[in-house]
């Protein structure tokens, strides 16, 4: 069954308003801190000059927010109060959320800004297909080709509340995005709020998770290379942060047949 990676980099070179720290430690870097560390720690005494070539391994360290690359928001993300209870950090949700069927729909053609059920309705026609109960729904909105530049964050389409809840409906748990937000981009929204005041116009599609219990999938990668709308398998487990609002993931699509552009 071949697999088709969903997720896109953590890069220290990429763009980033809260920009990625990478630093790398070689392998004779290693064995030196391994040295000291025994020592420090454990009261042992080791000459790092006695391994091969004095390396022992590498190690590298980053320095991120957990909502860099491809990650999954878990509902206390969307605030600390919700209409169902106490929302859950990203560690409590039920793994069997992160793997199931996906169905994927293509907004591409639609205009930076905000979407609503309409377009999903539309989007859905398209396909002839409607998701069953906990499906994972992932929106190609073409973000991805700005991966790693300041446009990732300010030209791409998102969902309003309206959008949200009609997915909802149909029992999905799991949304996902190739876009920096399942909202639309902030000066989008900041642009409309100012012209009519309404604060429903305010990342409306986070605040939904406030009403109803729900995750989001963002920043995904790769989505052209899924060679059907469903029929296909998400796995998108998130790394198990205790008490985080998100984790990142690895995205994954398992699809039955070959694929072209497949991961070995």
């Amino acid at each position: 069954m071949p697999l088709i990676d969903l997720s896109s980099p953590v890069d220290a070179t990429f763009w980033e308003p809260d920009p990625v720290v990478h630093q790398a430690m070689t392998p004779a870097e290693g064995a030196r801190h391994m040295s000291a560390e025994m020592r420090e720690h454990l009261g042992l005494e080791f000459d790092p000059a006695v391994l091969p070539g004095g390396e022992f391994l590498n190690n590298d360290t980053f320095t991120l927010t957990a909502h860099t690359g491809t990650h999954v928001d878990a509902p206390s993300h969307y605030g600390s109060k919700a209409a169902y209870g106490t929302p859950r950090t990203i560690d409590q949700m039920p793994l069997d959320w992160f793997c199931r069927p996906g169905v994927l729909l293509d907004l591409r053609d639609a205009e930076t800004g905000a979407v609503g059920a309409d377009v999903i309705e539309r989007a859905l026609d398209e396909i002839g297909h409607r998701p069953e109960p906990l499906d994972i729904v992932l929106l190609n909105t073409g973000a991805a080709r700005h991966l790693g530049t300041p446009k990732y964050f300010s030209d791409f389409v998102g969902l309003d509340a309206s959008a949200v809840h009609l997915l909802l409906d149909f029992g999905v748990r799991v949304i996902g995005t190739d876009a920096f937000s399942l909202d639309a981009p902030f000066g989008d929204i900041i642009e409309r709020y100012n012209a009519t005041g309404d604060a429903g116009v305010l990342w409306p599609a986070h605040m939904v998770g406030r009403e109803r219990e729900y995750c989001q999938i963002e920043r995904l990668g790769n989505l052209d290379a899924l060679p059907r709308p469903f029929g296909f398998q998400v796995m998108c487990f998130p790394v198990k942060l205790a008490d985080a609002g998100a984790g990142w993931a690895r995205a994954v699509a398992l699809v039955d047949g070959t694929v072209d552009g497949a991961a070995d």
